[in-house]
This record gives C-alpha cells, structure tokens and sequence, in this order.
C-alpha cells in the first residue's frame, strides 16, 4: 500500500475530481495509459457529477454517458501523483508574490487537495478440506 498527497494544487477542483472518478480502481498501468491518452484526447474524461455547461462529445459512446471533456492539467497533475504514489515520495509545491517595501505574500489561489491510496489486489485462497477433525491434546502442568 502506497499513499501519495497534495495540498493546495493548482488545478481545478472539478476537473480533478471527474477525472480521479474515472480512474478510481483501475491496475496503475492502466490509470497512467488513460491519462495520458487523455492529455493526448484520444479518450475522454466522462462528467457524472460537475457536469453544467459541459458539452457532449463523441467519444461518450465507449462508455455511455454523454458529457465529457479532456481536462489536461488535472490529469497531469493525477499522472504525477501516480508516479509519486509508486516511488512514494509527494510533492512539493509553494508560490509566492513579492510585494512592495520588500515584502512577500502566499498567493493566494483556490486549494484543490488530493489523496490518493494504491493497494494490491486481494487474492482469495481456497479453504482446505476437512478430513476427520483432530484434536490436539494440550499438555496442562501442575
């Protein structure tokens, strides 16, 4: 299990919200195949619930909803996560604006806070048959 987080991105909110959506519980091969088939707009990221003003687009056919959009700098930022999450290690980002007098602010920009959780697969294992109970005898000492 490997954690990945960040804090105050710039993206937006929306967009990476409808894109994690889309690739919540998918094989990490196959989340970083569609991402970047998503920055290249060859596959769509589908819109269930930030979905007004969103237009509908061909794509949507594969995978039957119609609103869709390629949000590139939400899935780059999701691209860059998922190598993060793999070689567990976060991001970094701060901004700053310098001010006048020699002064120097945070700029100030909406948050968008991400984390994301890799697990491994459960794999089931078969109960083995019974074959006439034994009991083991406990050794009591007095």
């Amino acid at each position: 299990m490997s954690f990945s987080r960040g804090s105050t991105l710039r993206v937006h909110f929306k967009h990476t919200h409808e894109t994690a959506q889309a690739i919540k519980g998918m094989h990490i091969q196959n989340a970083t195949k569609y991402l970047k088939d998503v920055t290249l707009k060859n596959q769509y990221v589908p819109f269930h619930r930030y979905n007004g003003r969103v237009g509908r687009c061909a794509l949507a056919k594969q995978s039957g909803w119609t609103q869709g959009r390629w949000p590139n700098n939400s899935a780059e930022f999701l691209l860059h996560m998922l190598k993060s999450a793999e070689s567990n290690k976060a991001p970094q980002m701060r901004r700053r604006t310098y001010r006048a007098h020699g002064r120097i602010n945070p700029y100030m920009s909406s948050p968008c806070h991400i984390e994301m959780i890799l697990t491994e697969k459960e794999q089931i294992i078969p109960k083995p048959e019974e074959q006439g109970a034994q009991k083991k005898k406990s050794l009591k000492r007095s």
